[in-house]
């Protein structure tokens, strides 16, 4: 196979040795809670993540996501927007210290565990940051339902640990608060069928992966400069297209553990090829990312209602986030200002577009 994707060979990994597992464990956890104690699902769910996060990264990476989930709760009792998202890029940057990587590698015995603490920190700052940002916009009557239990119970809710899909706090506390009717027939047929679409994806990867060689081709120069244009243009769609799939069952499987638990996951990924715009692909795609920029960033920052400047700097800062929050290095940068400038040309299209006297030519 071609073993040069390191995402999708990464987590394959991990999931067979003991994530596939852990997840099985969760399932039955949550249904045993429900049909038992529905009213204290939510507690039973956070001591079973908290539970797994401390077998699969020790006590230390156990201690490094409590302490960051501690440390948010701590500013955001000064409820100032800006302060917390000081707190959230301050957490985020010390997985970028040199000295702070350092410790941490010596805390484990191999690279992949290094790697799997650094993907679920930087998950789990995300979701510190909507709980913060929620409790900074609510009243004091409501600031019970944002109690510290809770942040913990969504923090260490085990299907979305590692590596998401992101779902914002208000959206998780109203729907893990809502006692519905519980069908184990129902939920067993759910399950089955959505078990058996995931290993239709996984199986449809697995082949892409070993007859398809996107990825070796794309690490090696020589094969793309004697491709011709067309050829690019191939192996180029041929990419996005796995990372399509490769998606559908990285997230189909917590989203399936999702729905068992009564709760709506975000859509999954929108097929690439139906897509055409910039502006589709960041609202389809990745829907849970899309719905945490637009509510904690793109809005508050005056989003379209604003002037067109403001609309341009509050788009710009929503892509510098992304950049910064996948890691920062140069090439996410130009990534990030290439789909900043696909996304304001496109909406410059539409202003113009919109103007009667366009129209009327049209």
């Amino acid at each position: 196979q071609d073993p040069m994707d390191f995402e999708w060979s990464y987590w394959i990994e991990w999931g067979r040795e003991r994530i596939l597992w852990l997840l099985g464990g969760h399932l039955l956890v949550s249904q045993v809670s429900r049909l038992l104690v529905e009213k204290y699902k939510p507690w039973c769910l956070m001591v079973y993540g908290m539970a797994a996060c401390w077998l699969l990264l020790g006590i230390k990476g156990f201690a490094v996501i409590l302490l960051h989930a501690t440390i948010s709760f701590a500013v955001a009792q000064f409820q100032l927007s800006l302060l917390t998202w000081l707190c959230s890029l301050i957490l985020l940057s010390t997985l970028r210290i040199p000295a702070v990587e350092e410790a941490k590698r010596k805390w484990y015995d191999t690279e992949n565990e290094y790697y799997l603490l650094l993907f679920t920190v930087s998950v789990r700052c995300l979701f510190c940051t909507s709980f913060s940002l929620e409790y900074c916009w609510r009243g004091p009557a409501q600031k019970s339902s944002h109690s510290f239990l809770w942040m913990l119970a969504y923090v260490f809710y085990y299907p979305t640990f590692h590596n998401g899909p992101l779902m914002n706090f208000d959206e998780f506390s109203k729907q893990m608060r809502r006692q519905e009717a519980f069908s184990l027939k129902t939920n067993l047929s759910m399950l089955i069928v959505g078990v058996i679409r995931i290993f239709f994806w996984w199986c449809l990867a697995e082949l892409m992966i070993h007859l398809m060689y996107i990825h070796a081709l794309y690490s090696s120069a020589p094969p793309l400069e004697a491709a011709s244009y067309w050829a690019l243009g191939g192996l180029a769609l041929a990419q996005v297209l796995f990372f399509y799939v490769k998606y559908l069952v990285l997230y189909g499987v917590p989203a399936l553990l999702l729905q068992m638990d009564g709760l709506k996951p975000p859509a999954l990924p929108c097929c690439v090829s139906l897509m055409h715009s910039f502006t589709k692909m960041w609202r389809s795609f990745d829907v849970g990312l899309h719905r945490f920029l637009v509510r904690y960033i793109y809005v508050p920052m005056g989003g379209s209602h604003s002037s067109l400047l403001g609309t341009l700097f509050s788009t710009a800062l929503t892509f510098a986030f992304v950049s910064y929050w996948h890691g920062g290095q140069s090439y996410l940068w130009h990534w990030g200002a290439l789909n900043w400038l696909g996304v304001i040309v496109e909406n410059g299209v539409k202003r113009i577009l919109s103007i009667s006297l366009i129209q009327d030519l049209i």
